[in-house]
């Protein structure tokens, strides 16, 4: 009776779902021996490796993409183009070197954003919750922080002449970006208003006030974070009648103001929407401050097209502001909100803000060219996040899997959580998933353990690279080893032996006059 029911059952979810459809194209050998000879004969003209000078080094974070999230976001891809999905490819897929990044804490076997954000900045493993500090520093007890604070690339290559540039969807003072610039012992510092008054007693400083002192010269910064940038209880100038997203700083400065001032001889310039910020002339422009929302920006599925950028359109402005470097610059583009998406069991969110980050890595790969640009793609940890149960091919990413479970006999979604919001009885038994809307964006897949929040997942993280030095990221590393390749690549921080005297010129010999001509008129055109 019972393998009656699961097979009726079974037959009800499966006949809901879109039929696995099969290319013709596929049915053929051919096919797929074609399709690998292409990719043996591409794979091969790797081993001309790129030696260049690496003039230009951005790198893009995907807060907690890990490889599950990259998976599900490459089908994801694939289906809004109305394709199955699984043979789609992202940009950072086509890059020709990947490793794998090892990112636990030094005092924590599942990391967190903060102690990350220093070993792939900063070139240090260090503790949870810190940035910009090494593994001497204590979370939270800032006599710790004098001594202990280490520089970041962002910093080598300011010292080095080149123009630099922070991109976030998240806080500009969260935890990714801060450890580009900040030395603090807590994470959540965001401004003195955050503070415990023990600590600004004994002269630490918040984060948002170390953005605008420690690096003052910063060509680029966009992002979210207005709030911790004014005087406590100043409206905001998007939401007036909103307190909570008011000033919160105790110390009175306007920190906006005094950028403002800083830089208005400068060519500097701020924004807090979008048509500010795309009514400039990044030829005019050598100092901005994006500033688009009072928190993190909104995910890209609930965005608000007339007020607030798109990651791409903060990353083509960035680029086309900073390339005017004769010495070239350095830029960090965070997609942050994948991992918000993920600790509120959303994956529908999640996913979308990966495939938007990937729509800014094609955009900057057009802006910049693999001759004398290293473009790292990677994520700081991952998450307890999985796709499967056997769906067949062009299943819907956020659809169910084709059969139920054997044990309670109901359907469940091919996405879950191992813990997380998503945890839920009905009459003391799981939820029936076929009874919700568990395609609609704010959905929070079923998990495992109830938790109010989702957790980091441990395990390792992919590093796609390309451009000059990028075949020194393969095998599996530490994470820390990313700052030292991308700094080693451009000639700066500690390896310099091996430089050239023309550094921060690759020598582009072995490129023909039609190439580097074409090269040069997508430059100008992009």
């Amino acid at each position: 009776m019972k393998v009656a029911v699961l097979f009726i059952l079974g037959c009800l979810v499966w006949g809901g779902m879109a039929k696995s459809t099969i290319p013709e194209s596929e049915k053929d050998p051919d096919f797929w021996k074609e399709w690998a000879q292409r990719t043996l004969k591409n794979a091969l003209t790797l081993q001309d490796l790129n030696k260049n000078v690496a003039k230009n080094i951005i790198l893009f974070l995907g807060d907690g993409m890990g490889v599950p999230t990259v998976t599900a976001a490459r089908i994801l891809k694939g289906q809004m183009s109305g394709q199955n999905g699984e043979e789609t490819q992202l940009e950072m897929d086509k890059f020709p070197y990947v490793a794998l990044s090892k990112t636990y804490n030094t005092n924590a076997q599942v990391p967190d954003s903060a102690g990350t954000a220093t070993a792939y900045l900063c070139g240090v493993k260090a503790n949870e919750g810190t940035v910009g500090v090494s593994a001497a520093a204590v979370r939270s007890q800032c006599n710790t922080t004098q001594g202990n604070e280490v520089k970041s690339i962002l910093k080598w290559a300011k010292d080095a002449g080149k123009s630099v540039g922070i991109v976030t969807t998240t806080r500009v003072n969260h935890a990714t970006p801060s450890a580009a610039y900040a030395h603090c012992v807590d994470r959540d510092w965001y401004s003195d208003g955050d503070m415990p008054p023990e600590a600004l007693q004994s002269g630490c400083k918040d984060i948002a006030r170390q953005l605008f002192e420690n690096i003052p010269d910063i060509n680029v910064i966009m992002g979210g974070g207005r709030r911790s940038m004014y005087p406590r209880n100043t409206p905001d100038v998007e939401y007036p009648g909103d307190k909570k997203h008011n000033g919160t700083r105790k110390d009175g400065r306007n920190l906006v103001a005094e950028w403002t001032d800083r830089v208005k001889d400068k060519k500097g310039y701020y924004a807090w929407n979008r048509k500010e910020l795309l009514s400039l002339n990044p030829n005019d422009v050598d100092y901005l401050l994006g500033l688009f929302e009072p928190g993190d920006l909104p995910y890209e599925l609930e965005r608000n097209k007339e007020t607030d950028p798109s990651l791409t359109e903060m990353v083509d402005v960035a680029i086309k502001i900073l390339r005017k470097n004769e010495h070239g610059f350095y830029l960090l583009v965070e997609g942050g909100r994948i991992d918000h998406g993920h600790h509120e069991g959303k994956a529908k969110q999640a996913l979308h803000e990966a495939v938007e980050m990937d729509r800014a890595i094609t955009r900057a790969g057009l802006l910049t060219s693999i001759y004398d640009t290293l473009t790292v793609v990677t994520a700081d940890h991952s998450h307890v996040f999985s796709f499967g149960g056997y769906t067949p091919r062009g299943n819907s990413i956020f659809g169910l899997a084709p059969i139920v479970s054997d044990v309670d006999q109901k359907p469940f979604t091919s996405i879950l959580y191992g813990n997380g919001p998503g945890f839920k009885l009905v009459n003391g038994t799981r939820e029936n998933v076929s009874t919700v809307h568990y395609e609609q964006n704010n959905y929070q897949a079923q998990s495992a353990v109830p938790l109010s929040m989702e957790t980091h997942g441990g395990e390792d993280v992919a590093i796609f690279s390309k451009g000059p030095m990028a075949h020194l990221l393969h095998g599996v590393q530490e994470q820390h080893y990313i700052p030292h390749v991308m700094a080693y690549a451009a000639c700066i921080g500690q390896n310099k032996d091996h430089c050239r005297a023309n550094s921060g010129s690759p020598s582009l010999s072995h490129i023909s006059p039609t190439l580097a001509f074409l090269l040069s008129v997508k430059w100008l055109l992009c």
